[in-house]
């Protein structure tokens, strides 16, 4: 729904012809999300459909402009007014592929951690070096107006990126720490001693039959691995 709702948004500023439009999304964005202009169309199209832009003319180079309708803009603004909802949050992918494996056989489930953690921490780095160029192109008010929006709008999106891999970095730390807990806590505790039982078939005056114990079902683990560097 962002690229549906970002488009509106776009529109709201003015008539605009598709690839414009692509340009401006991705120049807000710093292209985070790049956008191609069959997506771009396909999705006025579906607008266009629902009654929230239309038609208008065309520029002087002969591009076809798209417009807002009044439909659309009660549409865009209750997008802004409502919150974001989170009671259903997307897939995420890291999430599923730690849940999966756990347990799961031939998988060392904390050197996927480890080798996730350095991912991160090198996208949060780099994330770091580019909120410091745009915090300079901010300060230096290049471009004017438009140009200022732009980059006000892109620093925005790299500090929530940034924000975002730093709550992924606490939350494998968190994943690792668990483990080795979980993974102590097997190690020590014996689990049930051996049963004594009569067997089967025994009668009266039988002496009874030691039974061992069924092996426990422990996590699976490897020894602690000393947490990375950063």
């Amino acid at each position: 729904m962002s690229i549906r709702h970002g488009l509106l948004a776009l529109l709201e500023r003015g008539p605009r012809y598709g690839s414009q439009l692509r340009t401006e999304f991705e120049s807000r964005t710093g292209q985070t999300w790049p956008l191609n202009v069959g997506q771009v169309y396909t999705t006025l199209n579906r607008l266009e459909r629902d009654g929230l832009v239309g038609q208008g003319g065309e520029d002087d180079a002969g591009h076809a402009l798209w417009t807002i309708t009044d439909a659309g803009r009660d549409e865009l603004k209750s997008w802004f007014e409502k919150p974001v909802d989170r009671t259903s949050p997307a897939r995420d992918e890291l999430a599923i592929k730690l849940a999966m494996a756990v347990g799961a056989p031939g998988v060392d489930i904390r050197a996927v951690i480890q080798s996730q953690r350095r991912h991160t921490v090198k996208a949060m780095q780099d994330y770091t070096r580019l909120k410091r160029q745009a915090v300079e192109a901010v300060e230096a008010v290049k471009g004017g107006p438009a140009g200022e929006r732009d980059d006000i709008a892109w620093l925005l999106v790299l500090e929530q990126l940034i924000f975002q891999t730093e709550a992924e970095a606490r939350w494998l730390d968190h994943c690792e720490a668990r483990l080795i807990r979980l993974s102590a806590t097997a190690a020590q505790d014996p689990g049930p001693g051996p049963s004594t039982a009569p067997g089967p078939h025994a009668g009266p005056g039988t002496q009874a039959t030691t039974v061992p114990a069924a092996p426990e079902a422990a996590l699976t683990a490897r020894p602690p691995v000393p947490p990375t560097t950063r």
